[in-house]
């Protein structure tokens, strides 16, 4: 049994789905060709990467290479030693091919698929026979926030040196997965999970956006109009006198849209006090403490 895959993701062969799929992720983004341009090593890696994730990526087909039924690639392991045959594929079909000097002829026979076919009542002819399904192939996507929210096109680099124009749906979640039909090896689906950036700024909660806006003390206290960021630009936003710090303001339909529904976005406040100690004010705080005590 090969380690070759879990040496190319830096995990051992008792690392977890998860592990796998982190170690794939962290590693795939310092080659990918995006980042990485005309830099043949980072493309290479980046394949290798690829090809390795595509087996180990897949439970099935980890424990298929596990105990060596299919190769680093995710192909078939032929049988070995039967009347000197070896397998092969060609065409995406499995083909079967006599090896020289074996001494063997079957050619009574009409062929190997024939040979399997009278041992075991047809069944594995007809399988012989059938096509294989491609494989899928797992892929990342990193995308802005604010893409994520409004939707756009990437272009996303394959293992094998295509490209494919991805649309990201407007209001996916970081973690979501893309299936292309048709994209990945011989007729399988590419499989694309969007990973979304973190913004310095907005929190993503359901359809809703959060945003934490500091005002200055007078403001809180008199009330009055301050200036916030939103996901479609600045808008005003009307402060009530007296406000506590901690206090959120809602804006109705400035989240995010999805599916015909809309979500809000919450403005939690936050009181910053000057930056200059202000005598006038530290009087009237030393009055109210002392009536306090």
């Amino acid at each position: 049994m090969s380690d070759e895959l879990y040496t190319t993701l830096g995990v051992g062969k008792t690392a977890s789905d998860d592990e796998i799929r982190k170690a794939y992720r962290r590693l795939v983004k310092t080659c990918h060709p995006d980042t990485n341009p005309n830099d043949k090593r980072a493309e290479e890696r980046f394949k290798a990467l690829g090809r390795a994730y595509a087996v180990l990526g897949d439970p099935e087909k980890r424990k298929r290479y596990d105990r060596g039924l299919i190769d680093a690639d995710g192909n078939e392991r032929g049988p070995q030693g039967f009347g000197g045959f070896d397998t092969g594929r060609a065409g995406g079909h499995r083909t079967y091919h006599r090896s020289s000097g074996a001494g063997a002829d079957f050619s009574g026979f009409g062929g190997f698929d024939d040979v399997l076919s009278d041992l075991f009542g047809g069944r594995a002819g007809r399988r012989a026979h059938a096509r294989p399904r491609g494989e899928d192939l797992k892929l990342a996507v990193s995308v802005d926030f604010l893409e994520a929210v409004k939707g756009g096109k990437r272009r996303v680099g394959l293992p094998d040196g295509r490209h494919l124009d991805v649309t990201i749906p407007a209001g996916i979640e970081d973690g979501r997965v893309l299936r292309l039909k048709g994209q990945g090896v011989a007729g399988g689906d590419a499989l694309i999970e969007v990973q979304v950036r973190p913004h310095e700024g907005f929190r993503r909660e359901g359809l809703d956006i959060h945003l934490d806006q500091s005002i200055p003390l007078d403001l809180a206290i008199a009330g009055g109009r301050v200036t916030v960021p939103t996901i479609d630009g600045t808008v005003a936003v009307t402060v009530p006198p007296w406000t506590s710090s901690g206090r959120t303001l809602r804006l109705k339909g400035r989240g995010i849209g999805q599916g015909g529904r809309q979500g809000d976005q919450l403005v939690r406040l936050e009181i910053l006090l000057p930056e200059k100690p202000d005598e006038a004010l530290q009087r009237w705080a030393k009055g109210r403490v002392k009536e306090a005590v």
